[in-house]
Formats: C-alpha cells, sequence, structure tokens
C-alpha cells in the first residue's frame, strides 16, 4: 500500500468516513482546491461530503503527517543512543496517538538534571540495580556503605539509598503503562479543586462563585474550566487536579515494581515508589490531563464563537435600500450619515440632543433632512451608551414629521475597530473617524455580511473566554466561518469591497484589490470570463472562484447563479432539449419539471445535476432569512426601568455553553441560564436558540450593582 493510500486508509478509520470519499478530498486539497470549492462542484468525486467533513479530513491530514514526522524523530532518537531494541521499534511504530508516542520517549528523551540523572553521576546505578533487584538476605545499609563517597557528594549511606531511590523513582515514573494507567485514574477519580489565593480572599471578585469548590475531572464543563483557567491566570484562583486516595494507585504501582512486602530492599523500593507516584508521575499526569482538557475546551469555545458568529453574518440583510444610520453619543453629539442603496456615504451630520432645546430642535431638523437627502427607508441606531434615547428621539421626529420608517437597533460592536483600520481609511478616508462608525452601522443594517467581513471576528464580542484562546486556533476556526458564510451567500463581482472579494474561495487580498482596480479602471464585468484579464487570476483561481461570484444583468444569464462555468455547456443543451432559450429557462420551474434526469445524470452525476436544476430554477437565492426589526418597549430603556416579573421581546446576542445573553434594549444584555432557556432540558442552549433569535423572557432578577440581569424564558 502506498503512502498515500495508508494515509487516506487511517483517516477514514479516525473519522469513520468513506475511504474513496477521503482519497478524493486528499488528492483535491493536494491540487489546491479550497473547501467550499470540493464541497459545492466535486460532491461525486467525494460522495457529497460536507464543509465540516471536509475540514476534519484536512486536519486529521495534518495531525497523521505530524504523527508521523514525531514517530521518525524519537526513533532516530533513540537509534543514536544506542538504546533502539526491535521490542521498542515495533511499539513505536504501532503507536497511534502522540500521547502514546511520547509515553514511549520518555525514558529516552535528553533530560534536564534531574535528581536520578545527579545520582548516576555520583556512580549510584549499581546500588539502585540492587534496590530493583530486592536481593535476599541483604542488608541495604551494610551495601550502601560501599557507596560512601564524599568527594562524589555522597556523605553517607542515607545519602546513598536516597540517591538509589530517585534513581528508581525515575525509572517507575518513565514506565509508558505505568504512566497511561496513572493519567487514567487522576482522570476518572481525581477532582479540581479552586482556592483563592491569601492576597485576595478579604477582595470580592468575579470568580467568587467558583473559589472554595471542588469538582471531578471527568464532570466538568468546558467554560467552567475556562472560568478557572482565567482565575489562575488574573491571580485570584489557585487550582489543583486532586486524588484525594493514592493508596490503591501507590499498591497497583508497588505490584508493577514487583516491591517484596517485608524485605529491608523492599522496604527502600516502596518508599521510591511512594516517591515515583508523589513527585513524579502526579504532577505529570495533572499537567497533561489539563493540557487535554485545555485544547478540548478551547476547541469547544472556539466552536461556540463559530456558531454565533455563523448566525451573526447569516442574519437577514434589510437588504440594497437606503438608509440613515446613528452612532449615538451625548456630550460630542451622534453621529448620523445618509447612506444610498449600496452603502455609499451621501451626507453627514452631528445630532446634539442633550445640550438645550435649540440644539434639539436643530437636531430634528437635520436628521430629517438627511432622511430626504438619501430617500431612506430604515434609520439604524447604534445600539451602544445612549443608544436608547437616541432611538426614542428619531421614533418621535419621525412620528411629527409623518414619516414612516423602520427604526432599527443595530449591535455596534467592532465598529470603532473597523473605523481605525486600514479598509476604513481606504474607503472612508476623506472622513473623520467617529463618521465612519457610523456608517458601519449604516451598512452592517443593509447587509450584515459584507460589512462584518471587515472587522477582526474576535472584536465581535460573540463568544466566551474568546480573548482566553489561542490566538492561532481562533483566527483559524473563524477564517473558515466567514469563507463558508461568504461562499454559501454568494458574492456580486460589479460592487462588492475588496475585503468580501478576499474571502471567496480561491481568492485573497492581492487579488481581490486588482478585481476592484480593474473594475474601476474598465468598469462594470460584464460575463465571469472577464476575470481572466484581471492581474493575478489564472485559470485556478477563476475555477475556484467563479461559482461563486455573480454578475447580474449580464452578458450571460449564468452568471447571476451559483451553477459552475464549466457545466453551462450542459445547462445550455438542456435548454435546447427542451426548446427554451437559455434565459427563458433560468427562473422556469415548469420547463425544468420536464428535464429527462436520466439524459444528464451520466455526464455531471446525480449530485451535480440536482444542484443544477435547483439552482436554475431558483437562481442566486440568497440562503438568509428576510428581515424583520426587532421590537424593544419603549418605556424600558435602562436597568433602572427593569422589574421584576416584566415579561420583555429581546434579542439574542450570545450563546455560550451557559445560557443565552439577550438584548433587552438597556445597553446591558441579561443572562437567560440553560436551565431557564426552555420548559424542557435542554443539553445545549445552541438546541433551542441562536444569535438573533427574538425570545420573550420574564425577569428574574437586576443586580444594578454589578450591572447584571436574570432572565428566565420559561413560562415567558
Amino acid at each position: 500500500m502506498s503512502d498515500a493510500a495508508a494515509l487516506a486508509a487511517a483517516i477514514a478509520q479516525d473519522l469513520g468516513l468513506p475511504i474513496a470519499g477521503v482519497r478524493a478530498v486528499l488528492d483535491l486539497i493536494a491540487e489546491g482546491a479550497t473547501v467550499p470549492f470540493i464541497a459545492r462542484y466535486r460532491k461525486e468525486a467525494t460522495g457529497a461530503l460536507d464543509e465540516v467533513q471536509i475540514r476534519a479530513i484536512g486536519e486529521r491530514r495534518s495531525y497523521r503527517i505530524d504523527l508521523e514526522d514525531r514517530r521518525r524523530t524519537i526513533l532516530d532518537s533513540i537509534a543514536q543512543q544506542g538504546a533502539l531494541t526491535p521490542e521498542l521499534k515495533a511499539r513505536i511504530e504501532r503507536a497511534d496517538t502522540k500521547a502514546e508516542l511520547e509515553d514511549l520517549y520518555a525514558p529516552h528523551r535528553p533530560r534536564r538534571r534531574t535528581r536520578a540523572v545527579a545520582a548516576r553521576e555520583r556512580g549510584l546505578d549499581p546500588l539502585a540495580e540492587r534496590m530493583w533487584q530486592q536481593p535476599k538476605g541483604e542488608d541495604p545499609r551494610t551495601m550502601a556503605t560501599r557507596f560512601v563517597a564524599p568527594d562524589k557528594e555522597v556523605p553517607d549511606v542515607e545519602a546513598a539509598l536516597a540517591g538509589a531511590r530517585d534513581i528508581n523513582a525515575e525509572r517507575i515514573a518513565d514506565d509508558a503503562p505505568a504512566r497511561r494507567h496513572v493519567r487514567e485514574i487522576l482522570a476518572r477519580h481525581g477532582s479540581f479543586q479552586a482556592r483563592k489565593v491569601a492576597a485576595k480572599r478579604k477582595e470580592r471578585t468575579k470568580f467568587d462563585d467558583h473559589a472554595d469548590r471542588e469538582e471531578p475531572f471527568r464532570r466538568i464543563a468546558p467554560h467552567r474550566y475556562l472560568a478557572l483557567r482565567r482565575g489562575e491566570a488574573e491571580k485570584v484562583l489557585r487550582v489543583t487536579l486532586r486524588l484525594d486516595d493514592t493508596t490503591p494507585l501507590h499498591d497497583w504501582l508497588a505490584q508493577r515494581a514487583g516491591v517484596k512486602r517485608g524485605s529491608p530492599w523492599g522496604a527502600q523500593l516502596d518508599e521510591a515508589v511512594g516517591d515515583g507516584l508523589q513527585r513524579l508521575m502526579l504532577p505529570r499526569a495533572e499537567s497533561e490531563l489539563r493540557s487535554e482538557l485545555d485544547e478540548r475546551a478551547d476547541r469547544e469555545a472556539v466552536e461556540v464563537f463559530a456558531k454565533n458568529l455563523r448566525d451573526l453574518l447569516l442574519a437577514a440583510p434589510f437588504g440594497e435600500r437606503p438608509v440613515v444610520a446613528i452612532d449615538p453619543g451625548q456630550r460630542t453629539g451622534c453621529k448620523a450619515v445618509a447612506l444610498d442603496a449600496t452603502g455609499k456615504l451621501l451626507a453627514h451630520d452631528t445630532l446634539y440632543l442633550v445640550q438645550g432645546d435649540a440644539k434639539l430642535a436643530r437636531a430634528g431638523e437635520a436628521l430629517l433632512s438627511l432622511c430626504r437627502r438619501a430617500g431612506a427607508e430604515a434609520v439604524a441606531v447604534g445600539n451602544g451608551t445612549h443608544g436608547r434615547e437616541t432611538e426614542a428621539f428619531v421614533r418621535d421626529c419621525l412620528r411629527e414629521a409623518g414619516l414612516d420608517l423602520t427604526v432599527v437597533s443595530v449591535n455596534e460592536a467592532g465598529a470603532s475597530v473597523y473605523s481605525a483600520s486600514d479598509v476604513a481609511r481606504e474607503e472612508l478616508g476623506e472622513v473623520d473617524v467617529v463618521v465612519r462608525g457610523a456608517v458601519s452601522i449604516g451598512r452592517r443594517l443593509q447587509d450584515p455580511l459584507a460589512e462584518l467581513v471587515k472587522i477582526d471576528p474576535a472584536s465581535i464580542g460573540v463568544g466566551q473566554y474568546q480573548h482566553d484562546l489561542p490566538p492561532a486556533l481562533l483566527a483559524t476556526k473563524l477564517d473558515e466561518v466567514v469563507e463558508d458564510c461568504v461562499n454559501a451567500v454568494g458574492v456580486a463581482l460589479n460592487n462588492a469591497s475588496a475585503p468580501l472579494l478576499a474571502r471567496v474561495a480561491g481568492l485573497g487580498p492581492k487579488q481581490a484589490r486588482a478585481i476592484v482596480a480593474h473594475r474601476e479602471a474598465k468598469g462594470r464585468f460584464r460575463n465571469r470570463r472577464e476575470l481572466l484579464a484581471v492581474a493575478g487570476i489564472g485559470p485556478k483561481s477563476f475555477e475556484q472562484a467563479a461559482g461563486f461570484l455573480r454578475i447580474r444583468g449580464g452578458d450571460q444569464p449564468l452568471d447571476a447563479s451559483a451553477v459552475h462555468p464549466e457545466r453551462y455547456a450542459v445547462v445550455e443543451r438542456i435548454a435546447r432539449d427542451l426548446g427554451v432559450a437559455l434565459q427563458n429557462l433560468v427562473g422556469n420551474t415548469q420547463a425544468l419539471r420536464r428535464v429527462d434526469r436520466s439524459r444528464y445524470a451520466s455526464e455531471v452525476g446525480r449530485f451535480t445535476l440536482d444542484d443544477i436544476l435547483a439552482e436554475l430554477d431558483k437562481p442566486g437565492r440568497d440562503p438568509r432569512a428576510t428581515f424583520e426589526a426587532p421590537a424593544f418597549r419603549d418605556d424600558v430603556r435602562s436597568l433602572d426601568d427593569l422589574q421584576e416579573g416584566m415579561v420583555l421581546e429581546g434579542v439574542v446576542t450570545n450563546v455560550t455553553d451557559f445560557g443565552a445573553f439577550v438584548d433587552l434594549g438597556v445597553k446591558q444584555d441579561g443572562l437567560v441560564h440553560i436551565s431557564k432557556l426552555a420548559d424542557r432540558y435542554v443539553k445545549h442552549p445552541s438546541d433551542v436558540v441562536s444569535v438573533g433569535t427574538r425570545l420573550k423572557v420574564r425577569v428574574m432578577g437586576v443586580d444594578r450593582d454589578r450591572k447584571r440581569i436574570s432572565l428566565s424564558a420559561r413560562d415567558a
């Protein structure tokens, strides 16, 4: 079996996927294909594997390659030491995980200067071996006198015996099966204990709920572990993984080492077993288990963030309609902008709402002027400080003027990050930073996906403990989410920004900028093929990207759909066979029902044909929901307006492992704990709610000092 075939077989077994599909994915990845392209346009080859499965294959491929690299390194290292026996080599070659490899390598790993190393340097190896063999009728102290050597830092019998015990303690601790057993016992029976550090015991901290608690390792929820880890990082908590009763483990290790009870040497070796367990094995097992838990908790937190980000990016767009947007402010005023249907800035002004009646009247006139200038169909108001008061002002102004416009509270998280970014300077360099923030708020109402791709996902704030997560892991996952969302929706080639184009499969920032420059110099693209005239866009990039780019009103009707150019000939033949002009086939449900699938399936495959016909039926369909503005109560604008027992409608802004945060229109989000999300058992909050869900809740409690709102969705 070739290396490639062996790799495919191993990954297929790891993931429980068909080996043919895994092999196809590996081949396509090697050819430079992107995940969205493989998932959408190579279903026949992969057996219709989805993006999640394809990425899992890629991740296992990397793991397997790293595993083999590590295996070779370990084999070479042990061979150079002259310690690679046939039996050890076979065990290393059979090892199927990195943890198993490291356990086998442990006795041969180059060491720092340990107590055992020092004892060996003092010539105590023979004494340690006598202790290990436990010969009958021999007095350990008498034998140890032979190794007393003050010039070698072995001043007396006790020092000699202690050094021999150190050598045997390390020998016991380096035994691979024993290491694995200790780790398994600690995982099964160990508990996390959290205590506040002495300097913080009298202070009130945000980690008080986690202090003086004990929780079994096997039961601790990832989000609670992340809270403990943050408490440690902020030097508030001291967290240990403890095993209350180590006697059974000690006895097991003593039996494995062959300790002879009642023997003088046996007592020495038993003491070495206890030292090896307490000083070496348990701390090492704790470190390894916590490392595994770190990785698992980080991955689960990243998945939560990814799910929330996906829901946020795929939120219903208001669409290509003109809007006015306002970034609320008190002392410095509210920055208001008028945007046309494409998000272009038409005009901007500053509205002062708290500096007297004259300026308030002027603010009303300015708002109406901006609405008329844009022909606005909605007003977007940022949900930051003073947002609800600004929203009420807008509603009053519009009502007095007889204008029936939608007023929407828009989550402004990350708008300030965008305002100071290079992207914002390129797009809006002629206006002040604070104005750019208002533009971002308006554009994210028009099209959340197109605007939010310009912001570092970690700045959007829809995760749990995202600032504690490994940056590389978080960035990779969030990039995958953005890539999937952008390509699922499709991108309008003739008006997309460079940041949005850069997220299209097969394209990058340099190519995206080249497309925008070409568009500005040459005008609109009339068909997808014109992309090949753009500098940096070759056949491979075109193949990967073309199906995700849309051109409406161009030369080729299929360019407005997700049908790939490589399949245009098939669609044109379908149209001829039906006696329908190509432009009349697109969107013609009646004609498409007459297609004889058997005539074309053998050429393109059943999966591909199904996708083509579905796309022709509803070409370029946006998978996002229809926009519906959230409705907050006008009389509830701040924490002071909330009362226990109130039933309100809110919008879910963040979903975590322990519950969902809900925007009630009072700036501070409230928490619905997982136990209060439904009148039934809920395994995970994402099973019943997602970011953007409109939720009716009951106020259970308001802690105004700590700015915490407790909510319930049960019987609300």
